[in-house]
């Protein structure tokens, strides 16, 4: 029996259609749902769509989203081949290259890029078990062609001509496992793939995720500076995470549609180094000092929040792969000239004192196009006083990094 066909697309990503009240735009989730009445059998993904159709209530957009979504898609539908009998040809364009795509991250991650109607190719690469996610996920009706690379000598091939590199490989903590004990892994991992992206796509935008962030990002530009090709710009440390987790707890807390919350996460990527600026969310809210404290602690204690709950059996996989989507989104559409995303990440920065430092971010079609400092003034004095308590600890995990590749000279 035939069916109508509807797929969504729904990766929350940074948008911004000019927010009135504010002078930034704030970080919201986007969901497109493309639907036909073709029958399934004839159903081809992201191409079969006729119309698109932005429902505020069902795909979290408001009306202004919803309008401009609309009317960017018009001319696309408009300009589409005239012998094809779908009025929607997405402009996949874009290579991303997954390292460590079979792990607990790198597998969903994978899947919801593959989702993406702007990736024409989605590289997967590790070392083990690879070959069986990529014909898995080769299987899904979207724009992107999925090749698998396993081992070393595939490594370089996996990444010629990437416009996105993503970083999740290495070990996973468990429980009683602080980021730190994850470091002496970890840290040799990334510097060994960072090192063949340095070969081999100098120019790529590249998200670390693998932890600890604070110390794994400062390796990787430390390896970029001594290949040569260290631009501070294309270089982040994905903590897009904090910034989920923030809006969805506030939103809870405060009986908030999701759509409207945007809480500002600045510092770092690990315990006390990560802090929410609950008095800079949006919509503007009121807070007890309790709830400040509360909410502050449950945010920089998710992830042993969910360790503890697999008890043993992984970590923070699901919601990390989201929220690296989420930024890998974000990553694309200031590739493909969206002049508005904006999103919180760990990158190089002259907003304090230390050389590396999470905060909102613009970016454009280069890498970071700015820095935003204005999270940073008329915080509270809880905020205050948490960003100077934070300082020493996040110097220390940067400088660890740092000492980790002069220590071991890069590869030539």
């Amino acid at each position: 029996m035939a069916a109508a066909s509807a797929t969504t697309f729904s990766i929350g990503s940074t948008v911004s259609f000019g927010s009135r009240g504010s002078p930034l735009p704030q970080a919201k989730p986007f969901a497109v749902r493309f639907t036909s009445q073709n029958s399934l059998a004839s159903f081809s993904g992201l191409k079969a769509a006729t119309s698109v159709n932005c429902e505020s209530e069902s795909s979290f957009l408001g009306k202004e989203s919803s309008a401009a979504l609309r009317g960017s898609f018009a001319p696309k539908a408009q300009k589409a081949d005239q012998r094809s009998q779908y009025g929607l040809q997405p402009q996949a364009s874009y290579k991303v290259a997954i390292l460590g795509a079979s792990g607990g991250i790198g597998q969903p991650l994978a899947l919801l890029i593959k989702m993406s109607p702007l990736v024409s190719a989605l590289n997967l690469y590790d070392i083990a078990n690879v070959k069986g996610v990529a014909a898995d996920l080769s299987h899904c009706n979207t724009p992107s062609e999925v090749l698998d690379f396993t081992g070393a000598s595939e490594l370089g091939n996996c990444l010629k001509g990437a416009n996105v590199v993503v970083i999740p490989a290495g070990v996973p903590r468990k429980p009683g496992m602080t980021r730190d004990d994850l470091f002496n892994i970890n840290a040799n991992i990334v510097k060994t793939l960072v090192e063949a992206v340095a070969d081999n796509c100098p120019d790529a935008f590249i998200h670390i995720i693998s932890n600890p962030v604070n110390s794994t990002v400062p390796i990787a530009a430390e390896v970029l500076k001594q290949k040569g090709v260290y631009d501070p710009k294309k270089l982040f440390g994905v903590t897009t995470l904090d910034v989920v987790r923030a809006n969805t707890f506030v939103a809870q807390k405060k009986s908030l549609k999701l759509i409207n919350v945007d809480v500002p996460v600045v510092g770092g990527h690990a315990g006390i180094t990560i802090l929410p600026l609950l008095s800079k969310t949006k919509p503007s809210v009121t807070f007890t000092d309790e709830e400040v404290e509360q909410l502050t602690a449950r945010i920089q204690n998710a992830g042993t929040e969910v360790v503890e709950a697999k008890a043993g059996a992984g970590s923070a996989t699901l919601s990390m792969a989201y929220a690296a989507a989420r930024f890998v989104e974000s990553s694309l559409r200031a590739l493909d000239g969206d002049g508005d995303v904006y999103e919180c990440s760990f990158v190089q920065s002259d907003l304090t004192d230390l050389p590396f430092f999470a905060s909102r971010i613009k970016l454009g079609r280069k890498g970071v196009e700015a820095l935003i400092p204005s999270d940073l003034v008329g915080l509270s004095d809880y905020e205050e006083k948490a960003l100077e308590a934070l300082k020493p600890e996040l110097k220390a995990s940067i400088e660890k990094g740092i000492a980790f590749v002069q220590k071991q000279p890069v590869t030539a």
